[in-house]
């Protein structure tokens, strides 16, 4: 038998429950949406790997990845099919061509790049830009903006000394309709000279000509454009004069004036990895994936999460993803996927790979898509269904690579265990 203080608590308990019930204070879901809702298995999220395991080195994972990822032999990866084309070479005047920059504007493809005289990002170093309707067939190039001060001097291939300035190509901009070609101008001392500034052009539409419109961050080189985020600001990542003693920064803002930017530490970035040319990403929740080069040579990319619109970073984390401590790009597919260009092989800049994730944390796809030689600085765009992959041979040669995505899904992994 029920004993009568059992009894009284039970009635209590109805009646508490009916009044909320009544009140509105507690939803009873229709008995089908709880049988639907108890079927549903829990999906793990994005955000759930931030905040519960940001710490995690696990980048590149699959049945066919060898358990030390430095073992990876490139030469048994799965080959990209594709179209090659050398836009522009200077191997014959022992000039530089690098830091490669696609775009799709106006009905054409846009590719810039940094052109200097015999050693990279010295004196007398400017952008140069060319376009082409398809990829492959690209126009003459033509300089984009003007010779530094300094670039009449004897010493035209310059030295650490010579205090002449030099552009460093960064990225072209769509922004409100209009494109922008981003660039860095410093002194050609080191990395980086005390009158860092990114500029920006912007392309009159009507001339086909590009107009200076200045300086929009003072002490400031990206590493690309910037890229939206969930707010509706933009965000770029930075490196300051000073930035292997202060660490990498991401800028966020842009949205109002080109010129308003408010700057954000990755704390931990100039510590243990000396962060360099750094890469990034959103979630479908908003969530901030930033890639790291290691600068002191570990052979792995690091990763940093962000989940408050790059305000605050967790302390970047050495992946088990390898690099050759070389520049790389990411970037989301419109299906969803992620897709990474790099120089994997931790042995050298050969050769460059395309690496995919389903989610944007893990990767677990590799495929080889040209080496054989020295190659680097790589950038690459979607557009109607291809990948445009750009990239400097020997940092001498500006090259292309157009892709079709469809003929990568079908190959398979091999399994390299």
């Amino acid at each position: 038998m029920i004993s009568s203080k059992k009894k009284k608590t039970t009635i209590m308990r109805r009646i508490l429950f009916l009044v909320l019930a009544i009140s509105g204070l507690l939803y009873m879901p229709p008995l089908a949406a709880q049988k639907k809702s108890a079927a549903k298995k829990p999906v793990a999220q994005p955000q759930n790997i931030l905040l519960k395991n940001p710490e995690s080195p696990l980048m590149l994972a699959g049945d066919w990845v060898p358990d030390d990822t430095h073992k990876i032999d490139y030469d048994k990866l799965p080959r990209v099919p594709g179209n090659f084309r050398d836009v522009n070479d200077v191997h014959e005047k022992h000039g530089v061509n690098q830091h490669n920059y696609l775009a799709f504007y106006g009905g054409k493809y846009w590719l810039m790049w940094s052109d200097g005289p015999g050693i990279e990002d010295r004196v007398g170093q400017r952008v140069k830009y060319t376009t082409s309707p398809d990829a492959l067939n690209w126009a003459p190039a033509e300089f984009l903006t003007p010779a530094p001060a300094g670039s009449e001097t004897p010493s035209i291939y310059g030295t650490r000394t010579n205090r002449g300035f030099r552009y460093i190509a960064r990225g072209f901009w769509e922004r409100e309709g209009q494109l922008y070609a981003l660039m860095s101008l410093d002194e050609a001392a080191d990395f980086f000279g005390p009158s860092l500034e990114l500029r920006a052009y912007r392309l009159d539409t009507t001339t086909q000509k590009w107009i200076d419109i200045g300086v929009i961050a003072d002490n400031t080189i990206s590493n690309f454009a910037p890229e939206k985020i969930g707010t509706g600001d933009w965000m770029m990542s930075r490196r300051k004069f000073d930035y292997k003693k202060s660490g990498v920064e991401f800028m966020v803002g842009g949205k109002d004036k080109i010129t308003e930017w408010k700057s954000y530490p990755v704390l931990g970035s100039a510590d243990e990895l000396t962060a360099e040319e750094p890469c990034w990403w959103m979630l479908p929740d908003s969530t901030l994936v930033a890639l790291f080069r290691d600068n002191k040579g570990s052979g792995f990319l690091y990763r940093s999460f962000s989940s408050d619109n790059g305000l605050t970073w967790s302390k970047p984390v050495r992946t088990n993803f390898p690099d050759a401590r070389s520049k790389f790009f990411g970037l989301r597919l419109k299906d969803g996927r992620y897709v990474v260009v790099s120089n994997a092989n931790p042995k050298k800049r050969d050769p460059m790979v395309l690496s995919f994730s389903d989610d944007g944390v893990v990767f677990n796809k590799m495929y080889y898509l040209t080496g054989g030689r020295h190659i680097d600085y790589p950038h690459m765009i979607e557009h109607d269904g291809y990948l445009v992959i750009a990239f400097a041979g020997e940092k001498q040669s500006v090259e292309v690579m157009k892709v079709r995505l469809s003929d990568i899904d079908d190959i398979p992994m091999k399994s390299q265990r």
